[in-house]
């Protein structure tokens, strides 16, 4: 049997999720494919979403998901590996179901490849973290240290230092050369120390992070290290369906209008599937807009064809 929706939500975090609940509401058939997968999961609390600060991503997810059954959109744990565009888009799951819709939001976001340090993948989201304005607050004033893991690095070192005057930079990999006059300069003036070698592997001592051991022995101590994973865009579905890419710095990301919209018609890209720096308040208001977007253009794309324009 042929199952038929009006839109297929690719994604059920927080953009997905919002985008399903506005096209729920707007009494749109709607079908959110989750295989369960969020880029939030390591930390144990979401931070600076108003009037949800401090809340565990997965009761933030669980209250989403209960909102959106309440208009009907159905949900379904499985993973989404191919689709294709016709009369309407066929996506193809995991498990060998195929169900089809007339439009697609994409929300499957992204993953955090870590650097091969040990301690670091086991200690992420703990006192391994990436983002400051996510956890800064939860971890100021302590020594920081920020491993060097490619162009943003610096960048990231210079922002840290708001939430602590002691902070280390370790360029790992990094040569000391690579780095600017103005790099330099600027580090100097937030206080930062730089500090080449490669890291051979966290300290810890009581589940908890004491200090960074240097390939030549020398230990600096340390109780929060800051690191940039090398960002993998999961746009696999994009591209089989032919979207256009752009390059930046943090890898490749559909050009998409303000919506959301992809080149493909008929199909957006919301949250972390469209860029790397959109939190879980920009991933839902994204999917927000590209929801009541879909809705409109549905709308007028029936009403058209009534009137036979």
């Amino acid at each position: 049997m042929t199952e038929t929706y009006e839109v297929i939500v690719i994604g059920g975090g927080a953009a997905g999720l919002s985008a399903a609940l506005v096209l729920g509401r707007a009494r749109r058939r709607t079908l959110v494919v989750d295989v369960g997968e969020p880029r939030n999961a390591p930390a144990a609390h979401m931070q600076g979403y108003l009037s949800r600060d401090g809340m565990p991503p997965a009761d933030f997810l669980a209250v989403g998901r209960e909102e959106i059954a309440r208009y009907g959109v159905e949900l379904i744990r499985d993973r989404a590996v191919d689709v294709t565009r016709g009369a309407d888009f066929a996506v193809v799951l995991e498990s060998g179901r195929t169900v089809h819709a007339r439009r697609l939001v994409v929300a499957t976001g992204l993953k955090d490849e870590l650097p091969d340090v040990p301690g670091v993948a086991e200690r992420f989201g703990r006192d391994v973290l990436h983002c400051p304005y996510c956890h800064g607050w939860e971890v100021r004033d302590r020594a920081f240290g920020v491993l060097a893991t490619g162009p943003t690095s610096v960048h990231q070192a210079l922002m840290v230092s708001q939430w602590s005057k002691d902070v280390t930079f370790f360029l790992h990999r990094v040569a000391e050369s690579d780095l600017s006059d103005d790099d330099l300069r600027r580090l100097a003036a937030a206080g930062v120390k730089v500090v080449p070698g490669e890291v051979a592997r966290l300290v810890t001592e009581d589940d908890r992070i004491t200090g960074v051991r240097l390939a030549d022995g020398t230990t600096h101590a340390r109780e929060v290290l800051f690191v940039a994973p090398r960002a993998v865009p999961r746009t696999g579905l994009l591209e089989k369906l032919g979207a256009e890419l752009r390059e930046t710095p943090v890898g490749s990301y559909p050009v998409v209008d303000p919506t959301g919209l992809t080149s493909v018609p008929g199909v957006w890209a919301v949250g972390n599937a469209m860029g790397f720096a959109e939190q879980v308040a920009n991933a839902a208001a994204g999917g927000y807009r590209a929801g009541a977007t879909v809705n409109g253009e549905l709308l007028m794309t029936d009403l058209d064809a009534a009137v036979g324009v």
